[in-house]
């Protein structure tokens, strides 16, 4: 009886591990998927699906995409909402007698992505762990591309609506979450109608709620950046950090060094907004297209850097309660306005600036 060939198996046994991405399995210079992720790749690509022989009496579906132009591949993959392991050869072919030993090195989602030319320099590219347990809600978030993390949890009157609420401020692109919140499908089906991020279950065991996992890793800070100390106020936000956490180093499979602080904010920090009236409002993109032209932020957004350009967008969706952060805040814009050669001499400095949050992040996976 016919059997898969040894690099077949190989691919399998990877694909078995992987069963909800498309697996990018290295070979020479192209990156090959084969059977069902060929089919799928070779129409979401539209690239060629020929085949392959794999010890079968048919050949197996192939399609593949050059190395030096994956990441182009893989943008249009993740814009689709599919999820890309990088099965990566970790031998060199010339020295190696048979096999190559090849193992997935990433597994790329849509909250996961870092590369640059596959974000908006400037707006965050966030991902979110909710935790539900009864009637409450943990709630963790984190740009991958920029080390931001934040977290809060949810347990006054009308739960589920300020849940929405949060999503909304912060557009996800990829929500992790627990089988409780799995198993609430018209809270779920709620959450995919109005927003549609992509979606992904993960294990209740791995929204601990031991403290000791996050106090070791990373600063924990509070609404006024002094050290968070109430943990046992805040077992949801724990939880879903936890959650957030565990996801996060199974898909990037390194130390993300870059993320090292971790904010805990009350939800009551902000102006309360509903998704209605963010998207009636128009504050950073159009009802009718998504589009940013027209805008608040449209208007606003004469930032000269990327980081300023994220920060502006956060202001814009987070607007605060506080009179006087709120009269700091003033006083800093009149400060430049009223001041010409302040001005002048900032925008001079800020043009020999780059992207320092994400090129932080970058120098940090180099160096791995």
């Amino acid at each position: 009886m016919a059997e898969l060939s040894p690099m077949m198996q190989c691919y399998m046994e990877k694909k078995e591990e992987y069963k909800d991405c498309i697996l990018f399995y290295r070979l020479g210079d192209f990156y090959e998927m084969f059977f069902d992720d060929a089919i799928l790749a070779s129409r979401e690509l539209e690239i060629t699906l020929t085949g392959r022989a794999c010890g079968l009496e048919e050949k197996a579906p192939m399609c593949g995409v050059p190395f030096h132009a994956v990441d182009i591949y893989i943008s249009r993959l993740i814009n689709k909402g599919y999820k890309v392991a990088i099965c990566e050869q970790l031998e060199d072919p010339k020295t190696t007698k048979g096999m190559v030993k090849r193992d997935v090195i990433r597994v790329v989602t849509p909250g996961t992505v870092i590369e640059s030319n596959m974000l908006d320099e400037k707006k965050n590219n966030y991902i979110m762990s909710v935790v539900k347990k009864g009637l409450y809600f943990g709630v963790a978030i984190c740009d991958v591309s920029t080390g931001d993390f934040y977290a809060t949890q949810i347990v006054e009157d009308n739960n589920f609506f300020k849940l929405l609420d949060e999503i909304a401020r912060y557009m996800p692109a990829e929500l992790i979450i627990n089988p409780m919140m799995k198993n609430s499908e018209v809270e779920l089906n709620q959450i995919k109608d109005r927003l549609n991020p992509c979606i992904t279950e993960v294990s209740e065991s791995d929204f601990s709620e031991e403290t000791s996992l996050i106090k070791n890793l990373y600063n924990i800070e509070d609404n006024q950046g002094r050290e968070f100390k109430v943990y046992d106020t805040h077992i949801l936000c724990i939880a879903a950090i936890n959650g957030l956490n565990k996801y996060l180093n199974d898909t990037q499979k390194i130390k993300l060094e870059h993320i090292n602080t971790i904010k805990i904010y009350e939800t009551t920090k902000y102006m309360a907004l509903d998704i209605n009236a963010r998207r009636n409002l128009e504050l950073i993109e159009r009802m009718r297209d998504k589009s940013k032209k027209g805008t608040l932020l449209w208007v606003l957004d004469k930032t000269s850097t990327s980081m300023g350009g994220r920060l502006l967008r956060r202001w814009i969706n987070d607007p605060l309660v506080d009179i006087d952060e709120i009269n700091n805040r003033l006083n800093a814009v009149k400060e430049f306005k009223e001041n010409i050669i302040l001005r002048g001499d900032v925008l001079e400095s800020l043009k020999k600036v780059y992207d320092i949050e994400r090129l932080v992040r970058k120098d940090i996976i180099w160096k791995c």
